[in-house]
């Protein structure tokens, strides 16, 4: 069989999987588990946008008396130093959100040139990348997270460097089995054939293909991001004198509000964290219903039940 024989015999092949992506977008977009999701992340991207007009001024102003309840003046109380909970909130959701995304995207990007890389040039590439990955992966994460965050200056972008090096490794695994399979393809022989570069074989007809597991890989860097994140400065190691959820809660835990009984002080904090969690699992498992084959047969049963 010729190049033009083969390149034909695939194009049909190449259109299926096209009106597949935009077939997972409409089945994402009907999901009501992913249309909760999105929402909840969309109101957390406009408080934090809107934060400056909501909480205008500095929110580390002590500005009352300390631990004061929820009220009127106080929506969500003061901290046990008079700052206002709300301000505290609405400001860290900026630093949070913003370190979760950014981690999420960067590690993703390693992990898919990684991954890309191992699967179409294989042999020595292949296992020169695998095993840099294998050793990032054998690394026990929180203490490397500890070591690198305590000899690193200070900052937020040293917490976003320090979570892409620890974050990037499981991803990178799972694009490169994914890959892998795709590799195989007819269409891809035929993109090999006909002379492509290998850099527009690996991102214009290998990674389009792997849109659910990118998709999947990218909420699961987020959610590891701002988690990451709050753990970090929890413990002390991050700036203290930025403003995030993990900072209100290591004030918070400095200031004892457990043992004092201010509950103010750390659940809304921490109730963001779980709740913008909460929200990229929702997506998460929707995009895993839409493309897992089992999944997506036990909800169609479900709907005629319905």
């Amino acid at each position: 069989m010729t190049a033009i024989e083969i390149a034909t015999a695939t194009t049909p092949t190449a259109t299926a999987h096209t009106s597949r992506r935009r077939g997972l977008l409409r089945q994402l977009l009907s999901s009501r588990k992913a249309l909760t999701g999105l929402f909840l992340l969309a109101l957390f991207a406009l408080l934090a946008l809107l934060a400056p007009v909501l909480a205008p001024g500095n929110p580390s102003l002590i500005n009352s008396t300390g631990s004061q309840a929820p009220s009127a003046a106080h929506w969500l109380g003061t901290t046990a130093k008079g700052q206002d909970e709300l301000a505290l909130t609405l400001w860290g959701a900026r630093s949070s959100l913003l370190v979760g995304f950014t981690v999420g995207i960067v590690a993703t990007a390693v992990a898919i040139v990684v991954g890309l890389a191992a699967a179409y040039f294989g042999r020595i590439v292949d296992d020169a990348l695998t095993l840099v990955t294998n050793v990032f992966l054998l690394l026990p994460g929180l203490p490397l997270l500890i070591i690198l965050a305590a000899f690193l200056p200070p900052g937020t972008s040293t917490v976003i460097l320090v979570l892409v090096v620890t974050g990037w490794a499981g991803s990178a695994r799972v694009l490169r089995a994914q890959a892998k399979s795709i590799r195989g393809k007819d269409f891809v022989a035929a993109a090999v054939v006909t002379g492509e570069r290998p850099l527009r074989i690996m991102f214009r007809e290998i990674l389009p293909n792997m849109a659910s597991v990118v998709m999947t890989t990218l909420l699961g860097c987020v959610v590891f991001g701002i988690t990451s994140q709050a753990a970090l400065e929890f413990l002390g190691l991050g700036d203290s004198s930025v403003v995030s959820w993990g900072t209100n809660l290591y004030w918070a835990s400095n200031d004892g509000a457990l043992m004092t009984g201010t509950w103010w002080a750390f659940v809304p904090s921490g109730l963001c964290i779980a709740l913008v969690a909460f929200a990229l699992a929702l997506v998460n498992y929707a995009v895993d219903e839409i493309t897992n084959p089992r999944l997506r047969n036990r909800r169609a049963r479900r709907e005629r039940r319905g």
